[in-house]
């Protein structure tokens, strides 16, 4: 074989074989993603291109207030902050996560509580399953958009199955003015 077909050879050789681990990157490590919306705003912006970690949760479960991306109905995906883990009973009141009775502070609404000068962020409501006292299902989790008025979640689509989670989502890498950890 001559030399040139022989360095052609090797060339061919590497580059299938960055394609290979490129292609089992993205589907089983990290993806990127697009936050498409509201409503998870001021955290994330609509547009942010972040990184999905779809590996995290097979060693770990979700915890809460963790930025996930999951399947949704109709086939889309959505981008929300968990708030209610299996067996939690969830409640607002007066602008206040409730969670098992207990208060529970979200500084990551601080900024839009100011846009919104006292109005309330989130609605009053209470969930409850008269028949197990529980709201969130087992292996299931209740999940909420930061942008309370503008989101589509757990109070419009029910909980959320746990195999339905793709991962978490927290590094923004684009653009570069919000580049960082989302929290």
């Amino acid at each position: 074989m001559s030399e040139e077909k022989k360095e052609s050879w090797e060339w061919l050789k590497a580059i299938v074989v960055a394609l290979v681990l490129a292609f089992l990157i993205r589907q089983f490590l990290f993806a990127p993603v697009v936050v498409d919306g509201e409503s998870m705003m001021p955290t994330l912006e609509h547009n942010d291109r972040m990184i999905i970690n779809k590996i995290g949760y097979i060693f770990d479960e979700p915890k809460r207030f963790d930025i996930i991306v999951f399947h949704a109905p109709a086939g889309k995906d959505y981008i929300k902050r968990v708030i209610g883990l299996p067996g939690d009973t969830i409640e607002y009141r007066d602008d206040i996560l409730y969670v098992n009775g207990e208060a529970i502070a979200e500084p990551y609404l601080d900024e839009l509580k100011q846009i919104y000068d006292g109005g309330s962020v989130t609605g009053d409501f209470k969930l409850v399953d008269v028949t197990t006292e529980t709201v969130v299902p087992e292996d299931e989790l209740f999940v909420l958009g930061d942008n309370r008025r503008h989101s589509k979640d757990s109070r419009d689509i029910g909980t959320v199955h746990i195999d339905e989670v793709v991962g978490r989502a927290n590094v923004v890498f684009w653009p570069l003015t919000n580049i960082g950890i989302a929290k």
